[in-house]
Order: structure tokens, then C-alpha cells, then sequence
């Protein structure tokens, strides 16, 4: 599957500067150090969740960056395209190291991946749950896909800003049914072998909608005291969301369940194009671009009929 990728900047090359910004024969390459500052500004992580694993994993502060590549996940094929395109560092939602290691010798997938970039010279950085809370991170990317208006976090974070917390809740612009907002949400999601699954009337009126990129299931609290018609999320287990279909009052919230890496991979070309401009704007010039590969795990769907 291919997945969109950075544009060139329009415009020739002798058109000004923008006022006050640097001129682009002035820009020079950023340190990963530099980067990490980037970074940490756009997806601080004081907004990571306490059992989250987020920021360097892999790399030396001080090595220069030429080329970043943005992923979902950190596996090989992914690994595999960052080192064939020549990237000095990998920028991925998903966390290499979530869980506590005790090696990483080359003979797990783990610590061939870790042998493999540092071999390669490419760095590892992780932004993941803070790269969910922040403002522009992957429950805003969702809500504005979806047309979402007055959105507020589903969940505020402890160690944030106001706008800033897990999932979003906002309202559509116009009452609308459960099937023409799954249909959308459909249309919107990048095709995988689950596609989108909803409970509920089809025919039920929506207004309000709860969204959160990955898996959310743990939730259901707070959809509920949103007030929420219909809650968007990703890996919806079975037992979590027949009690939320039991505890529905007049059928609310409806559900619509989403791909995992289809939540959050609509999240990197903005990712991507936020962190360009802020390197753009302290004068530095990097390539970025967004992974090509479709890193959901599920390769085909059987359905009746």
C-alpha cells in the first residue's frame, strides 16, 4: 500500500525567503540532538502515559541528520526502507522497547533491529502516547478527518495543557446516521484486511463522537460521561464491547472499530510536515519522508457471502 509522501516545496529556487526566516542557501544540517529538540517541542514527553517507553532509542545526539523517514511501526521491512533510503534517523509511533528487556543480542527480532540500525547509522525515536495527547497528535488528526468541531480531550492529561490529553470528543456539523459515518469513516481509514466494523442502528441519529487513535477500549468511562453517540477507536475486544453495548442507553454510544495501524497512520504526514516546519524554521534543511509500507498485521478477511 502506498502511503502519501512529503511534496517538494513550491516555487522556484531563487524565490525570497520568508520574511524573518532563514534563506535556504544558509540552512544547514541539524545534529539528532537538534531534532530531539524539535521533537520534544511538538510531542513533549511529559505527556507520555507512566508505563510508556518514548524518545531515543537508538543513536548518538551529536551524529548529523540528512534524511528522516516516519513509520508506525519498527519492524524489518520498515528498518529495511529506512536503510535503503539512506535515513540517518527513524521516526516511529510505536515503541521498539516497550517491554523491559534484559538483551539485545541478534539473535531476537529486537536486537537485530537494534544491530541493524546502529549498523546502519540510523538513529531510533519513539513519540507515542505523548505523540497521542499533544495538540495536532493522532486523536486531533482523527477528529479533523472526521470534521470534528469544539473538540476537547476524551481524557485530559495529568502533565498538559488544557487541549492536550488521550482521545478527543467533539461534535459533527450536522446530525448525520451511524451508516453514513461509518461509511466515512471507511472511506477515510487506509484499506486493510479488517476494514471498519460498527454496532449499532445504522439508521441512528449522531452528533457527538468520541475518538481515539489505537487501542481504546479502556475508555468507555469517559465516552459515556461525554455523552458521546458514537465512540471511533481500535481493538475492540469482544468482552470490553459487549458490556458497552449492554450498559447503551437508547443504543448510545455506538461503536465503529478501526484498524490499529490505520488510526495512527494518518497521523505521519502531519507529523511529519510539523516537525519539517519547525526545522525549516530554526534554519535547518532535512528530508523527510513517510514510510511506504503497510505495517497492519492482518493480511486477509473472510466475511459470509
Amino acid at each position: 500500500m502506498e502511503t502519501p509522501r512529503n511534496g517538494e516545496p513550491e516555487g522556484s529556487s531563487d524565490e525570497l525567503p520568508d520574511e524573518g526566516g532563514p534563506s535556504p542557501d544558509s540552512r544547514t544540517q541539524p545534529s539528532l540532538g537538534d531534532v530531539l529538540l524539535a521533537v520534544e517541542e511538538l510531542w513533549p514527553e511529559s505527556l507520555a502515559e507512566d508505563w510508556d517507553a518514548v524518545g531515543l532509542v537508538v543513536g548518538r545526539p551529536e551524529r548529523t541528520v540528512e534524511r528522516i523517514l516516519f513509520a508506525v511501526d519498527p519492524t524489518h521491512e520498515v528498518i529495511d526502507e529506512a536503510l535503503e533510503g539512506g535515513a540517518d534517523l527513524l521516526i516511529t509511533h510505536h515503541p521498539l522497547l516497550l517491554k523491559a528487556v534484559h538483551s539485545v543480542a541478534g539473535t531476537g527480532f529486537k536486537g537485530d533491529a537494534v544491530h541493524r540500525l546502529i549498523e546502519g547509522g540510523c538513529a531510533l525515536v519513539t513519540a507515542h502516547t505523548n505523540g497521542d495527547s499533544a495538540v495536532g497528535g493522532v486523536s486531533d488528526v482523527l477528529a479533523d478527518a472526521f470534521g470534528l468541531q469544539e473538540t476537547v480531550p476524551l481524557v485530559p492529561a495529568a502533565n498538559g495543557l488544557p487541549e492536550e490529553g488521550i482521545g478527543r470528543v467533539g461534535n459533527l456539523p450536522d446530525v448525520t446516521t451511524l451508516g453514513e459515518f461509518a461509511e466515512l469513516v471507511f472511506s477515510i481509514m487506509p484499506a486493510v484486511a479488517g476494514g471498519v466494523r460498527a454496532a449499532g442502528d445504522p439508521q441512528g441519529l449522531i452528533r457527538r463522537v468520541a475518538v481515539c487513535g489505537g487501542a481504546g477500549d479502556s475508555l468507555f468511562d469517559a465516552v459515556r460521561a461525554q455523552q458521546a453517540d458514537v465512540y471511533v477507536t481500535a481493538d475492540l475486544r469482544h468482552h470490553p464491547a459487549s458490556e458497552a453495548r449492554e450498559a447503551a442507553v437508547n443504543g448510545r454510544p455506538y461503536l465503529i472499530d478501526v484498524s490499529h495501524f490505520g488510526s495512527e497512520w494518518l497521523w505521519l504526514t502531519p507529523a511529519a510536515g510539523a516537525l519539517g516546519n519547525v526545522l525549516a524554521d530554526q534554519g535547518f534543511d532535512v528530508e523527510i519522508r513517510v514510510s511506504s509500507r503497510n505495517t497492519d498485521p492482518w493480511d486477509f478477511v473472510l466475511t459470509p457471502g
